[in-house]
């Protein structure tokens, strides 16, 4: 079956720029001033920046006078990720040597990040998340009074199991309030309401081509608490940008999106999150017609994520099918699509090697529509019929 049309189904991936992002950085380009320049064109570069760093900071419930330091622009998600993991573990030199908790199921910024400091010489515990859960029990087992840093992720990239930091955060503050608790909310970011204060979260990582921005920009969300605290020190040195914790030049075009988009999506988030969780569960109901099963977290899940399982069919196969027509989904993380391992989150979550082989992630944006699935499921059916054919 042959479409003219691209059905676009990997929106945890990355998503396409929407016209206002489009829009704020075509305005951005001529707003050619260094932001850190006395003169004019650098006063009106600073101006435009601070006006998208408050835009930011309100999608996440920080308004009125920003502290330098409270909300830092960087090049990515996975940026903002290293700042928070990394400049915590060396922000104070009691730290070294200490206990760092994160989950099983962690991106690969994360993971990779805490196995660096592993190695330096920092105890890291790894919560489990059997089924999308976070096992709450042994989180409260791992928190003793080595623990300097909690870092759990908000939402599963592969999964969109839906974990409750909240809880986990106040569990570690009532131990210990110096404790420094990160999240990664890259894919629970503008998918629902999302306050840091709520959380108990000193440390927020967001990225903007999850959420119709450019790649290229993310920040680092810093609570006043540790400001107060000088939790954090900053591990890209040079000119002191960013409150001094993120020097080289900011990238304003892309900052210029990051904002717009953002402030769109906050604008619309209700809607927006109720029209995608329509779609995923409209999904969910025609690829079950299909005798595939879904890897369904048993708690709370994103709006926006769907992981399927295939009958005895490996992902890529599935993957190159649908590809010729012009259906764009994915296997799991975009950034890990090149590894040779087993996915890291699907094992977490229960599932065998070969289980994890034959699944599929389908994520998706309030722009897609129901008639979009049909193409999928019909896709998909006459797909199943070819490859099961070709297997037995």
């Amino acid at each position: 079956m042959q479409m003219s049309k691209t059905v676009y189904l990997d929106n945890s991936a990355t998503t396409p720029l929407c016209d206002a992002a489009k829009e704020a950085m075509r305005e951005a380009m001529e707003c050619y001033g260094n932001p850190s320049s006395l003169h004019p064109e650098g006063v009106r570069a600073g101006m435009l920046l601070e006006q998208a760093r408050r835009t930011v900071a309100a999608t996440l419930g920080l308004r009125g006078t920003l502290s330098p330091g409270q909300v830092i622009f960087t090049a990515s998600g996975t940026e903002a990720d290293l700042l928070a993991l990394r400049g915590t573990a060396l922000g104070k030199p009691r730290r070294k040597g200490g206990r760092i908790i994160t989950t099983d199921s962690e991106h690969s910024a994360v993971e990779k990040t805490v196995a660096a400091l592993e190695s330096e010489g920092f105890e890291v515990v790894r919560i489990p998340t059997r089924q999308g859960v976070l096992d709450l029990d042994a989180y409260e087992k791992a928190l003793n009074d080595r623990v300097f840093l909690v870092s759990l992720m908000t939402v599963n990239n592969e999964t969109g199991a839906l974990y409750d930091v909240g809880t986990a955060f106040a569990m570690a503050k009532a131990k210990n309030p110096d404790v420094v608790t990160h999240t990664d909310a890259v894919q629970g970011y503008l998918k629902g309401k999302l306050l840091p204060k709520a959380l108990s979260a000193d440390l927020v990582s967001v990225s903007g081509h999850k959420i119709h921005a450019p790649k290229g920009v993310g920040a680092l969300i810093v609570s006043p608490d540790a400001l107060r605290r000088r939790d954090l020190a900053p591990v890209l040195l040079g000119g002191g940008q960013e409150g001094g914790f993120r020097s080289g030049t900011e990238n304003l075009i892309g900052i210029a999106g990051f904002a717009a988009a953002a402030e769109e999506g906050f604008s619309a988030l209700g809607a927006r999150v109720e029209r995608m969780r329509e779609l995923r569960d409209y999904a969910e109901e025609k690829l079950l017609a299909l005798s595939l099963a879904v890897n369904r977290p048993m708690g709370a899940r994103a709006p926006h994520i769907l992981n399927v399982r295939l009958p005895d069919i490996r992902s890529e196969t599935m993957l190159h099918e649908l590809s010729r027509s012009g259906i764009c989904i994915s296997s799991g993380s975009a950034c890990s699509s090149h590894a040779k391992a087993p996915s890291r989150a699907l094992t977490a979550f229960g599932l065998s090697p070969e289980e994890i082989t034959c699944s599929i992630r389908i994520s998706l944006s309030h722009s897609n529509t129901k008639e979009e699935i049909d193409l999928l499921a019909d896709a998909m059916s006459d797909a199943l019929g070819r490859l099961v054919r070709i297997h037995h």
